[in-house]
């Protein structure tokens, strides 16, 4: 995308753990001269602010319509936030996935936050171009003290940061906002990509679980959400297809644990992932995780609530789940990625979802409402055809769309890699800008 940029002619140290050298000419400057903090809170006109949030996607309004995660009684404390203003999460650096935004809008942001106001003249994305990529590597470890990971404001203050001449900033602001532009048009274009494949492997799995391979005589199914069925199909509800459903464990997961916690993040696309760290020393018996077991989301977001996800393979360690997921042992007489498929279907799924009760932001779909609900259930040498019918016929999409996002992979990590070049000055962008 991009190419004949090169180095510049001369360079100079940096005095900087992750960076060794910027070209002669930029200056190493204390970031108290480059950006002035910030203090000011909302008090009591709380309710005329915007609330924000710091997310990989940048700083966004919160989602109030649809709220998630845990709010504070008031939000006296929150700090006020202006469009050029650069907030940093300066704490648990390691765990937050970013801890560096520049905003384009007025709003409020948490108090835990630290809110500084560009002092340089010129465009101020400079600093947050530069932080951004910091923040990627998690460069700051050498600055962390304590338990949390936390750098003191007076460190931060002192920290040199490079600081190009005011022409020189803008021209790098120029290339790079270019630059993703590009690469944000090529992943827009992947991602809807990625969403017509699953909806083409979607509409697969619906019509051989709904309607079968072959052209049957059909008859009313008498479910809302299904209609017709072939006709020798039998109607059940999802209890009848099981041998038992099990709440998950309670207790909370420790690093060093060793029997792994299934959460509500491990079930995507209709598996269960196996997280590689975390768990719990004991359990009861009855609480581990056997080969096809089925574990669907009780308590959850809208829009995630009911999914379903099937336990498979052997990872060499126990695995067990957490109370807000249900497990679900399919019984012999039916095939587990059958049920897992049929669970999963667009249409099933609304019809499930529709039946949740919600509560403090959260639905909630309890085992015995879930298990109440009927589906078409055909024979079990049908419901094996079904199974391999959509696993032949979802290979090449699946491969399409693992392919399509190591492409998506590898253009972020190409813009990563030049967002260090540009701001470290390893390249010259002033002519090409």
């Amino acid at each position: 995308m991009i190419e004949g940029l090169k180095p510049y002619g001369e360079y100079k140290r940096a005095g900087l753990p992750w960076l060794d050298a910027v070209p002669a000419h930029w200056e190493m400057t204390p970031n108290r001269a480059l950006m002035q903090e910030q203090r000011a809170v909302v008090g009591e006109r709380a309710a005329s602010y915007t609330l924000l949030s710091l997310t990989l996607g940048g700083i966004i309004p919160r989602n109030m319509v649809n709220p998630k995660g845990k709010f504070p009684a008031e939000f006296n404390t929150y700090k006020v936030v202006r469009p050029d203003d650069l907030v940093f999460c300066l704490f648990d650096i390691d765990e937050t996935p970013r801890a560096v935004g520049y905003s384009k809008l007025n709003g409020m942001i948490t108090g835990a936050y630290d809110v500084f106001s560009p002092r340089a003249v010129g465009d101020p994305r400079f600093l947050f171009y530069y932080y951004l990529w910091v923040d990627h590597g998690k460069l700051l470890k050498p600055l962390y003290t304590g338990l949390r990971k936390t750098i003191q404001r007076g460190v931060f203050a002192s920290l040199k940061t490079p600081n190009p001449p005011r022409d020189e900033r803008d021209a790098i602001v120029r290339f790079l906002n270019y630059a993703n532009q590009k690469s944000d048009s090529f992943i827009r274009g992947k991602r809807k990509l990625i969403a017509l494949l699953k909806e083409q492997k979607q509409a697969i799995i619906h019509q051989a679980v709904i309607g079968g391979l072959n052209h049957h005589v059909l008859r009313a199914s008498g479910l809302p959400w299904l209609g017709d069925m072939p006709e020798h199909w039998d109607v059940q509800p999802i209890k009848r297809t099981l041998t038992r459903m099990v709440y998950g464990t309670s207790e909370s997961a420790l690093d060093e644990g060793r029997i792994r916690v299934i959460t509500m993040g491990h079930i995507r696309d209709g598996r269960v992932v196996i997280p590689q760290s975390g768990g719990l020393d004991r359990v009861p018996p009855e609480l581990y995780l056997e080969n096809s077991d089925l574990l669907f989301n009780r308590t959850n977001s809208l829009e995630l609530v009911g999914k379903v996800g099937l336990f498979q393979g052997d990872v060499g360690c126990p695995v067990t789940f957490a109370s807000y997921l249900v497990r679900m042992r399919v019984s012999h007489d039916h095939n587990p990625q059958w049920l897992n498929f049929l669970l999963n279907s667009s249409r099933f799924w609304a019809y499930a979802r529709s039946h949740a009760l919600m509560s403090l932001h959260q639905a909630n779909l309890n085992a015995r409402r879930y298990g109440r609900m009927k589906i078409p259930v055909p024979p079990r040498t049908e419901q094996d055809e079904i199974v391999g019918y959509i696993t032949k016929k979802s290979l090449g999409i699946d491969t399409a769309i693992a392919r399509t996002k190591n492409e998506i992979a590898l253009m972020l990590e190409y813009r990563t890699r030049l967002t260090a070049d540009i701001v470290t000055g390893k390249v010259d962008v002033r002519d090409a800008s």
